[in-house]
């Protein structure tokens, strides 16, 4: 027995041992590697805020243009929280989307009276692809909290017409369909239009001047549909979400908005990597994420994706003179 309780206590010791001489795990107190969900906000000043700070800092907005790369699962996980966030201090709101146009208003409004449901909404409504992975989210919070959703704009058709024809082709619009571009186009010379040109690399100026046509067709139509709707409905906050190009600096859309309405306060809320930034002196609140891995390392696959592209305008069908 002795002997039994002498191996027993020696085997205790040795564990004890054993275990005492393991290397301690110091993963909990490492921090996390950053992920594409991740993100940080500074503003104009270069101040770090909390996105409830970030809320606070625009509760004054009539609207806020929160701009995104598309698919990037940071920007768009940002919008719903930034979305949720202005609710929360605001019930008094509208959600409006670059990502449904004019013509699906009707539908999007019957969505949200749950009189069809979400695959009527993404079929017949014309929804992006990521629209389950990366809109719902906007559309269910507004949904859920009877909050108006705005379809703001202009039908891609219509667009890639205007890309094709000039801006001169909105005339040959019937009168049922030319209400869902807006009423005039931005084509005067801008620092707006200026940068536009400048990611041009073709050479053609006269194609340039037919495609920052179309360009400034969603802006545009976009600014049209917010001003309206809050002069139908005063002392609403807007939040609005839309590609970077649109946001950044106030030179898209905003612009559009203040042509229309000047007393409107809007603020722009840009996502920048180190790589794709923004001028130090612009006005935006800045949503600093991991970059997006690159599209194309062969130039000549690039090419070849981009005429694929560009191919798509011979099926298009567009009203002759």
């Amino acid at each position: 027995m002795k002997k039994w309780f002498s191996l027993g206590l020696t085997g205790m010791l040795m564990g004890c041992a054993t275990q005492s001489e393991l290397p301690v795990n110091t993963t909990a107190t490492q921090p996390l590697p950053p992920t594409m969900y991740d993100y940080t906000i500074t503003s104009p000043q270069g101040t770090t805020l909390s996105l409830s700070k970030l809320a606070l800092a625009i509760s004054d907005a009539d609207i806020v243009l929160v701009g995104e790369w598309h698919g990037h699962p940071g920007a768009h996980l940002m919008q719903a929280q930034l979305f949720a966030e202005l609710y929360r201090q605001n019930p008094n709101m509208a959600l409006s989307m670059e990502q449904f146009t004019r013509d699906k208003q009707p539908l999007l409004d019957q969505y949200l009276a749950g009189e069809v449901g979400e695959k009527t909404l993404i079929k017949e409504g014309n929804a992006w692809p990521n629209y389950i992975s990366d809109y719902r989210p906007l559309v269910e919070l507004a949904k859920q909290n009877g909050l108006d959703v705005i379809a703001a704009n202009a039908p891609k058709p219509i667009v890639r017409c205007i890309g094709r024809e000039g801006a001169d082709y909105l005339d040959r619009l019937p009168s049922n369909e030319r209400k869902w571009v807006a009423d005039d186009l931005t084509l005067t010379t801008d620092a707006y239009q200026a940068k536009f040109k400048a990611s041009m690399h073709h050479g053609d100026e006269a194609k340039t001047q037919r495609q920052f046509a179309a360009q400034t067709a969603w802006d545009d139509t976009m600014a049209e549909s917010m001003v309206n709707y809050l002069a139908k409905h005063p002392g609403k906050q807007i939040i609005h979400v839309a590609g970077r190009f649109h946001v950044a600096e106030g030179l898209g859309t905003a612009s559009r908005i203040k042509a229309r309405n000047p007393e409107l306060n809007v603020v722009m809320v840009t996502p920048v990597t180190e790589q794709s930034n923004i001028a130090e002196d612009a006005p935006d609140y800045r949503v600093n994420v991991m970059p997006l891995p690159k599209g194309y390392v062969s130039k000549d696959k690039m090419m070849a994706a981009m005429k694929g592209i560009s191919g798509r305008n011979k099926e298009l069908k567009c009203y002759t003179k």
